[in-house]
């Protein structure tokens, strides 16, 4: 049943996808939209398959994944644990709280003159940012998937003389993990939107945002403007729908919590 059911949203999704790009594909060649600016996805898409096929082009597509996996790593290894803690001791959570809603509106690009001073315009100024935009999902989910643990699991470990540690580890994060991973789908998004951002606005490294960068100062490269953001949401599609598919089949037991 959940097989069918996941079967049949991506069914559902690609016929949304297919519909967007004839709509795009109507809107340039009709002239609705500046077909200059932009090109329809018949030009558009050709130049992606040809961009894969360009060691330059795949040398900034790797980096920009790279980060943004690194930088979703750091995120889970920094969240879970804040999360499972926040969760678990009432003083510490009302006495962070406050800290914590105070730091999660403010944007990561807002964060970028202060990133370049503090670590320079190299791979980690983009993976700090995207790790401070990223482990907010993983860090809430974590957190409020302990608010709904079942207290007897709890009352029968602590019975069986498992201590507060134990019962983190044992009962806590195991019942957390379909949260976590939702929390996960959400920061790789996240992370690759912000990866690419700094890319964009600060430069000096190799990646996606500095390829469109440099393709944007010439509007004869629009189509490789707009191939290379495709492509960037064809990798956040895909890991999107790879991580959907492992919590449906890790977490099958639990689809509600999975569903959120």
């Amino acid at each position: 049943m959940t097989g069918q059911r996941t079967g049949s949203r991506a069914a559902a999704g690609l016929v949304g996808l297919v519909g967007t790009f004839l709509v795009w594909e109507v809107a340039s060649r009709t002239g609705l939209v500046p077909a200059y600016y932009l090109r329809p996805p018949s030009v558009v898409l050709p130049t992606a398959v040809r961009l894969l096929g360009d060691t330059g082009f795949l040398r900034a597509l790797v980096a920009t994944v790279f980060a943004t996996l690194i930088a979703v790593a750091v995120a889970v290894a920094v969240a879970v644990p804040a999360g499972l803690l926040l969760g678990s001791v009432t003083w510490v959570r009302r006495a962070v709280m406050t800290l914590v809603e105070f730091l999660r509106p403010i944007p990561s690009v807002a964060l970028i003159p202060l990133a370049l001073l503090t670590f320079g315009t190299g791979p980690d100024t983009k993976i700090a940012l995207a790790v401070y935009g990223g482990l907010w999902p993983i860090l809430f989910n974590t957190m409020y998937a302990l608010d709904e643990l079942d207290p007897l699991h709890v009352e029968t470990a602590r019975a069986f003389g498992v201590g507060r540690l134990g019962v983190l580890g044992r009962v806590a994060l195991p019942s957390a993990a379909p949260f976590v991973l939702t929390g996960v789908r959400l920061t790789f998004a996240i992370s690759l939107a912000v990866v690419v951002s700094v890319e964009l606005f600060a430069g000096g490294t190799v990646g996606l945002g500095q390829f469109i960068l440099e393709a944007s100062s010439g509007a004869s490269q629009m189509d490789e403007v707009l191939a290379a953001t495709v492509l960037a949401g064809l990798i956040g599609y895909g890991a999107n729908a790879g991580l959907e598919r492992l919590n449906n089949r890790l977490f099958a037991w639990n689809a509600r919590g999975g569903e959120r």
